[in-house]
């Protein structure tokens, strides 16, 4: 117990002090990372990632996760591959998900920019066998009641 309390004593003591003795200019952090990828490399870039016939549904689940986090809607020959690999993987509910998430990053636009999408995947849907969330009534909470004000 006693030198558990003298081991962290000792660590506090010795980053204290190695605080004090760093200069305030090498704390700071530079955030900024410019990407000088284009448009049309980063659509290639990712169809042809998920074009791959070796890919797995780990590395279909990161892309998408990937693609997501960026502040972008993907372009629809980017759905399709994904549709596509899901496909290969036979990975139903992974591609559902997936057309929701883009419904999501859509945002405010929705109502412009998902029809437009739906409107250009719908042959490979209807190729692949996929039901759009739409189909499947989850666009719509399972358990939503009318509400009594109407």
């Amino acid at each position: 117990m006693f030198r558990l309390a003298l081991t962290r004593l000792s660590q506090v003591a010795r980053t204290s002090t190695l605080e004090a003795t760093l200069p305030a200019v090498t704390v700071g952090r530079s955030m900024s990372k410019h990407s000088t990828e284009t448009d049309e490399e980063l659509d290639a870039r990712y169809e042809a990632y998920f074009s791959r016939s070796d890919i797995d549904g780990w590395e279909i689940r990161k892309a998408m996760n990937d693609l997501c986090g960026m502040d972008l809607v993907p372009e629809p020959k980017i759905v399709i591959a994904a549709l596509k690999a899901c496909r290969r993987n036979n990975d139903f509910a992974l591609a559902v998900r997936f057309l929701e998430a883009v419904r999501e990053k859509c945002g405010r636009k929705e109502k412009a920019i998902y029809p437009y999408i739906l409107q250009e995947i719908n042959p490979t849907l209807q190729e692949l066998g996929i039901s759009t969330p739409e189909e499947l009534g989850y666009d719509k909470p399972e358990l939503a009641l009318a509400s009594v004000y109407d």
